[in-house]
């Protein structure tokens, strides 16, 4: 969602194997890279309550051996994603959680390039890592100038699956979009409860992909 952007993009933190920012390892565990905007980053919460971290326990309770790295930025567009996924691919990734383009929509981006530039993302993501699998995370438009704009940025996530052989979560912010009580007093960005049924709308499909 579009907010101030990080202070610091490159800045390292590693806890019990999920990641901020850019980390460069020899390790050979499998890695997950979350790449999006506010809503991986967990804009205005501490980053072990954002989503990322809470698929990270759900993995370790599973048994599970997997790295998670965060690279959620605030305020990041398709296109600022474009520029910068390439920053984190000096290191085989094994899946990709794509999450953007609703950054776009607050400008009134065409639709067509946000589709354009998240197949790109996914296209460099795989000249890296040719074995990766790609879990992309739905959106709707956010205050769309027109019906037609919002139907049309709602089917960029279905035929971006489609082209990509791709797995999709239809709509990210299923049952905490709109609701105050899920939200920070901003109306936009989820809270820790509201990252929880984020995680929750997420796992049961990553879940499958990791098994």
């Amino acid at each position: 969602m579009h907010a101030v952007a990080l202070t610091s993009l490159v800045s390292v933190l590693v806890v019990a194997g999920w990641s901020v920012g850019h980390v460069c390892t020899a390790s050979s565990v499998p890695k997950i890279l979350f790449f999006g905007d506010s809503l991986t980053a967990g804009y205005g919460l501490q980053r072990s309550q954002a989503f990322p971290a809470l698929i990270y326990e759900k993995i370790v309770g599973d048994g599970l051996e997997f790295e998670v790295l965060n690279a959620g930025k605030s305020g990041e567009t398709t296109a600022g994603g474009l520029r910068r996924i390439s920053y984190y691919l000096d290191q085989p990734i094994a899946v990709l959680v794509l999450e953007l383009g609703v950054n776009d929509s607050f400008r009134g981006i065409s639709t067509e390039t946000v589709y354009e530039n998240l197949h790109k993302i996914i296209d460099l993501t795989r000249n890296s890592s040719p074995q990766v699998r790609i879990l992309i995370l739905g959106m709707e438009a956010a205050f769309p100038p027109t019906d037609d704009y919002a139907r049309r940025f709602r089917e960029i996530f279905p035929r971006l699956a489609r082209a990509n052989r791709a797995v999709l979560v239809p709509f990210l912010l299923e049952g905490v979009a709109g609701r105050p009580n899920l939200n920070l007093a901003d109306g936009l960005h989820p809270n820790a409860e509201g990252q929880k049924i984020m995680s929750e709308n997420i796992w049961p499909v990553l879940k499958h992909i990791l098994h």
